[in-house]
């Protein structure tokens, strides 16, 4: 079980696991994290954005893998270590291809068990969350329920996966339609969503200063995601924050237009003890952990849930 104090716990980390993926033109290759002591471990499975790799989000993966969680990060087909041309035939259909990667992580645990040495018995396959970063944020959506609307606003394919029982969604974007930018509404018909089947257990993250060329809206487009799905779900809306959060895609990341590692820690305390406690009916993390939020006179943000 994850130890609410062990978030310096000793971490082992194994990569490239590669998963068979036929059809996908390339094997999966994926990073494992876990820590190296205790038993019945959930899982989160993450998803990072444009252009990133597993190699990316240490911030967060090995925080959550100290923390008592083991973490499995994919390499999506966007992956700028991949390379792949513009006119390749799948890039239309990485969007779609992403979400496979999640679920073949899911199908595949048992290589990522096998793959890390003391691992194997030591994990709960019945706890799994997903959690994504932007694009990925909207991978991970998938599996929760979300899903994309046709040119006549008709919700396509549910690709909810049992096994996954809680999310957190860091700078997920919001509605499509006419809040999109005409360079996204032309190029990214996938980002037309639907929240209405969202039910699963999710935090929403999202800064108050993160202003997409995606959207003509402001940064409340990204709170989209919270209000307008069903179920039980919190917003984590960060003061100052842009679209990398303060940092969690790297420390010293030239994209980072924001960068705190107050804001950091903030988040990486904040998910823990969320996952935690979705995961864990019983766990009491997440309502301590708001409640030192609340009465916090210099707070770096605000938690509201329903």
């Amino acid at each position: 079980m994850p130890d609410s104090n062990a978030v310096t716990a000793p971490v082992v980390s194994v990569k490239p696991v590669v998963l068979p993926a036929p059809g996908r033109g390339a094997d999966l290759q994926v990073r494992v994290s876990a820590p190296v002591t205790g038993h019945d471990l959930p899982v989160v499975v993450f998803s990072h954005g444009f252009g990133w790799s597993m190699d990316g989000y240490a911030p967060l993966a090995d925080f959550w893998a100290a923390a008592g969680f083991v973490v499995v990060q994919p390499t999506h087909l966007d992956s700028r270590t991949l390379g792949l041309p513009a006119d390749d035939p799948r890039t239309p259909l990485i969007w779609r291809i992403r979400v496979e990667d999640l679920k073949r992580v899911l199908d595949g645990l048992d290589a990522v068990e096998a793959a890390v040495p003391g691992l194997a018995g030591r994990v709960d396959r019945r706890r799994v969350a997903v959690a994504g970063h932007s694009w990925g944020a909207q991978t991970a959506s998938m599996l929760l329920g979300a899903r994309v609307l046709d040119a006549g606003g008709v919700p396509g394919e549910d690709m909810t996966d049992p096994r996954v029982t809680a999310g957190v969604l860091l700078a997920l974007t919001g509605l499509g339609g006419d809040d999109l930018s005409p360079f996204a509404a032309e190029h990214f018909p996938f980002m037309n969503p639907s929240f209405d089947g969202m039910a699963a257990p999710t935090l929403v993250i999202a800064g108050d200063e993160d202003r997409s060329p995606l959207s003509v809206r402001g940064p409340d487009w990204f709170t989209d995601p919270y209000f307008l799905s069903p179920g039980s779900k919190s917003l984590l809306t960060l003061f100052g924050a842009e679209h990398s959060l303060g940092g969690i895609p790297g420390h010293g990341v030239a994209e980072t237009t924001d960068e705190s590692p107050e804001r950091v820690a903030l988040i990486q305390r904040l998910t823990t003890a969320y996952l935690r406690s979705a995961l864990d009916v019983e766990d009491g993390a997440w309502l301590a952990a708001c409640a030192e939020l609340e009465g916090d006179p210099q707070a770096l943000g605000k938690i509201q849930s329903k």
